[in-house]
């Protein structure tokens, strides 16, 4: 049998043991059942184990378990990605007829790029058969083991040369003590990203929807909510360097720090907030790194598809809502409540669109000057929720400068990603995407005298001048001055940056 080669030493000798270390060529029962049965196991065909490999008795499906290992292990190595293998019945083996065959083993393959696997609760139920105790801690580390080792993030592309590091308790203690502060603005994403190893928006949801109940309030099954969670964090590629899941937490970070402000806490109902957080987590889900005049010029499906309007966002959208429904994760709900759900969620995502920036501030300060906004009017705090989550997408320069200048420098470097595949393929650089002549304080200060100050200005008359908007405010304007201050500085020379350096720096 060459696949159990590698499985355990001295395959088909006497050294075979059970998974407690037990010699079983060396155990015999106290009930005479012979040599090689432990005490306590019941074997799947009723009476005494079967030989294999020199007469060492096996239990088949702890046998048929370990072939499936190898055999996945296998497929991992030789580049086949996601594919999993379930069968019909909740057994982790396939069960056994009287006369030893199959049944009930018809295999089930499916494979989608991005999706989360299904959390095995079998795994649980096996160790508590194995008399472990089922404490929460025990139980979370089970789940957290499961969800890294087979979630594609950390798999796919995987070298049989390459080390996978999971998280100890320590980085979860970490983890956990910065969401304790989740409602600060000052929250680190990238390093709450690196404590839950690039798990941030799904770790970050899941605390929210506690934080407010949501799971609760709509019935919301666990396993689908972590599968759809998943799906979506998935969904974003992670080679862009702006347009990725941390920037999706980080968005969706703002947005509960603009649903505590007091003018609007009190007015929000459970599914404004259940639809504020997922647009908020999904509005950029499965971004390509370029905008849409890229689409449109180069004659993409999607632009094609959405017919050259709010064709990112659209996309969005169309994906946020197919993965619900592969999730099932509103599958409980009635048809009518989950449409309305959908289409509330493509109104925030479409309100998005940098495109439409004109559109939303005028209607915004029109309400403002008229003072005709009523919270307690459903279109009316929708139409707050889709102000609220414009200025998460765009609220990087109201951050500390230390997060909003790694902010500028990612997407900048999409940009000049998006220019240099225009150039390689003679097509007419966008404008911001031109490196040579673009530089980085230079859009910053373009960027935020024209879509960001106007936008918050407004939200801060909404506001009433809060403590949040307030510092927000003086962060942007702190940041405005630094890249004012960066853009008229001389770049340092190479002989400069040298002498900079100190001389204990350990540079060589």
């Amino acid at each position: 049998m060459p696949v159990l080669n590698g499985l355990w030493p001295g395959a088909g000798d006497q050294s075979l043991g059970a998974a407690d270390g037990t010699d079983l060529g060396s155990v015999r029962s106290q009930s005479g059942a012979g040599p090689g049965v432990v005490p306590g196991w019941v074997w799947p065909l009723g009476g005494t184990p079967v030989p294999c490999g020199g007469g060492v008795p096996v239990q088949l499906p702890a046998l048929l378990k370990r072939i499936r290992s190898a055999w996945r292990t296998r497929l991992t190595l030789l580049g086949f990605r996601r594919t999993e293998v379930a069968f019909e019945r909740e057994d982790a083996c396939p069960c056994f007829a009287g006369d030893g065959r199959l049944r009930g083993h018809t295999v089930i393959l499916s494979e989608r790029r991005g999706s989360y696997p299904l959390i095995d609760l079998r795994l649980l139920n096996n160790t508590a058969q194995q008399g472990e105790t089922g404490s929460r801690r025990k139980l979370k580390r089970l789940l957290s083991f499961q969800r890294y080792c087979h979630a594609s993030r950390l798999l796919s592309s995987l070298s049989p040369h390459t080390s996978l590091h999971l998280l100890d308790e320590d980085y979860h203690a970490q983890a956990g003590h910065m969401l304790s502060k989740v409602g600060t603005w000052n929250f680190d994403i990238f390093l709450f990203d690196r404590l839950t190893n690039g798990n941030s928006l799904v770790t970050l949801m899941c605390h929210l929807f506690n934080v407010y109940g949501l799971i609760q309030h709509f019935q919301l099954d666990m396993v689908k909510l972590h599968r759809f969670l998943g799906m979506i964090q998935e969904d974003y590629h992670t080679q862009n360097p702006y347009h990725n899941a941390v920037h999706a937490a980080d968005v969706t970070q703002a947005m509960y720090c603009y649903l505590k402000e007091p003018k609007l806490c009190e007015a929000l109902t459970p599914l404004d907030v259940f639809l504020a957080l997922m647009a908020a987590a999904a509005h950029d889900v499965d971004h390509p790194g370029v905008n849409q005049p890229f689409l449109i010029k180069t004659k993409h499906h999607l632009a094609s598809l959405y017919q050259n309007t709010s064709v990112l966002e659209s996309h969005h959208w169309r994906s946020t809502v197919g993965m619900l429904r592969e999730s099932g994760l509103l599958s409980h709900l009635p048809a009518e409540e989950t449409q309305d759900i959908e289409h509330q969620l493509g109104s925030l995502i479409l309100a998005t669109d940098i495109s439409r920036q004109n559109e939303f501030l005028t209607s915004f300060r029109e309400h403002l000057d008229q003072q005709d906004l009523n919270l307690e009017d459903t279109h009316h705090r929708h139409f707050i929720l889709q102000i609220a989550l414009k200025c998460a997408d765009i609220c990087n320069p109201c951050r500390v400068w230390e997060l909003s200048r790694q902010w500028s420098e990612r997407v900048c470097e999409e940009f000049y990603r998006q220019g240099d595949l225009e150039r390689k393929f003679d097509l007419e650089i966008s404008p911001l995407c031109n490196q040579q002549s673009d530089s980085v304080p230079a859009i910053q200060i373009g960027f935020i005298s024209y879509i960001v100050e106007p936008l918050f200005e407004e939200w801060m008359r909404f506001t009433d001048g809060s403590e949040l908007t307030e510092s927000m405010m003086g962060h942007m304007r702190k940041n405005k001055a630094r890249w004012r201050q960066l853009r008229q500085e001389p770049p340092a020379s190479p002989l400069q940056e040298e002498a900079e350096v100190p001389e204990d720096s350990g540079t060589p």
